[in-house]
């Protein structure tokens, strides 16, 4: 018999179905735009050498842009894209939409969900015996 850690219940609590067809794949494109985006500043703002607070808040946002293009653990990673972009707001508020953005778009996906293609779907889903 499968034993389940408490993190599958979890996951499957808060998203008791995966969506598939167009929805999926609407949230699929939400999430592999939203990482991309993510990853890609991240990786630009550590190639210019910040200060090392700056520096670990975006290491920090270049994993949870990882975490969202795959879709794993979708929840925490849309929360602590919430979090990044409050404190990027509050650290540098010259020009604060794009991260007010961003940050609407982590919590869309975490309150929505990851959609069937993520291993999210893979690793919680129902399965079928």
């Amino acid at each position: 018999m499968l034993e389940r850690s408490s993190s599958d219940y979890v996951v499957r609590r808060l998203f008791s179905t995966f969506a598939h067809g167009a929805p999926g794949l609407g949230l699929l494109l939400l999430r592999l735009a939203v990482g991309i985006a993510l990853t890609s500043h991240a990786v630009m703002a550590l190639r210019s050498g910040p200060p090392i607070g700056p520096t670990v808040l975006n290491a920090l946002a270049g994993v949870v842009g990882i975490l969202l293009l795959v879709g794993l653990w979708t929840p925490v990673a849309g929360t602590l894209m919430v979090i990044l972009a409050f404190l990027s707001v509050v650290m540098h508020p010259a020009d604060p939409w794009n991260c007010v953005f961003l940050g609407t778009l982590g919590a869309v996906l975490a309150l929505v969900g990851p959609g069937a293609w993520s291993v999210d779907a893979y690793l919680f889903g129902w399965k079928r015996l």
